[in-house]
């Protein structure tokens, strides 16, 4: 149910809240991938899953903290939405275990590498994550910068502002040459930091951490 509904109610929905889209040619056709975003707002996974539920008809898998699926709601909405939880005490090997199997599955997994909302609308040091699964996996990154989405709704307001926001979509990142590489710690954070500077590039921002 939850698929249509972003297709038919929140595609037209954040676009009142969406000034532009830039780079939607960038998005794969086929195969699977992961999308690496910057992460301001609960209004971010509602763009960006609307725009891939549109654009090449699939959906976006989120790795999700535990934590989301404690709650009543939340565990419906997440598990409806077919979120991944992740352990982040237990370091998401069973996560990032269960994603692999989407992505071989010919599915798209979401991730925010920075791992939680921004409270200052700047980008963080981000989590080696999505550096493992890529490798582990052997797909590609489409890294996405999202600008004005803090604006909207930041960590703590209930009610977004009617602003809007530009979402800026890269060319797909390979790392064929890691592949193999994922148990590797100087290795994952070489790529994490590559993905982290091209998305820090479009949403206008500079990735400061090694």
């Amino acid at each position: 149910m939850v698929y249509p509904i972003t297709k038919r109610i929140f595609y037209p929905l954040t676009r009142l809240w969406t000034k532009k889209i830039n780079g939607l040619n960038n998005i794969p056709k086929d195969g699977n991938f992961i999308v690496a975003a910057n992460h301001a707002s609960y209004v971010d996974h509602l763009m960006l899953s609307s725009i891939m539920a549109v654009h090449i008809d699939k959906k976006i898998h989120y790795l999700a903290k535990k934590e989301h699926f404690e709650t009543f709601f939340q565990r419906i909405w997440h598990t409806h939405t077919g979120a991944i939880p992740i352990d982040r005490q237990a370091g998401g090997k069973e996560a990032l275990g269960l994603a692999i199997k989407y992505l071989k599955n010919n599915k798209v997994i979401g991730i925010y590498p920075e791992g939680t909302r921004t409270l200052t609308g700047k980008l963080q040091r981000a989590k080696t994550g999505i550096a493992r699964l890529a490798l582990a996996a052997k797909v590609p990154i489409l890294p996405i910068g999202l600008v004005g989405t803090f604006d909207i709704l930041p960590k703590g307001k209930r009610v977004p502002k009617f602003k809007r926001a530009t979402i800026n979509i890269g060319k797909p990142l390979y790392f064929d040459e890691y592949y193999g590489k994922e148990n590797d710690k100087k290795t994952i954070r070489l790529v994490t930091t590559k993905i982290m500077k091209d998305v820090g590039r479009l949403c206008g921002q500079k990735y400061e951490f090694d």
